[in-house]
């Protein structure tokens, strides 16, 4: 029995801010749909800070700057794959806002993000993104999820 196994990385990253607004993506995806924010997948010979640089470029029309992991997201996908996404956050950052296919981008005021419909677990993973004590978001065969 191998101790490997195949596994999809993403990112997901969290711009902010001084005055208390971050950057959200309104997802068109039929598969997770709603607000969240951007990010995608690592390619092939990609460093993972390098992929969450180009992801926000291709979808918001912004270069981040030193993106700091703050947490992880994983589950095992449809194919049995471990799907690791890695959570940055930054607040630096050029360029002009403009969407992409992957849905519209825009500010908001952190404190009204629950007014707003979020993609599924969104509320969950943000707790991570924001904690000083939790690193990991985790979804278990059952369909449920824990914070570490």
């Amino acid at each position: 029995m191998s101790k490997h196994e195949l596994a999809v990385f993403t990112n997901m990253c969290m711009i902010y801010d001084k005055t208390g607004r971050v950057l959200v993506q309104n997802r068109q995806a039929k598969e997770w749909p709603g607000l969240t924010f951007p990010g995608g997948k690592v390619e092939k010979q990609e460093s993972f800070v390098a992929s969450v640089i180009r992801e926000v470029k291709e979808e918001t029309g912004l270069t981040i700057k030193n993106p700091q992991l703050c947490g992880i997201k994983q589950f095992q996908d449809a194919k049995d794959a471990r799907y690791v996404v890695l959570f940055y956050k930054t607040m630096e950052y050029t360029g002009e806002l403009e969407s992409s296919d992957e849905g519209e981008v825009f500010w908001i005021a952190r404190k009204d993000l629950h007014k707003y419909q979020l993609a599924a677990d969104f509320e969950g993973m943000l707790e991570v993104f924001e904690s000083d004590v939790l690193s990991e978001f985790y979804y278990h065969a059952e369909e449920t999820f824990d914070l570490y």
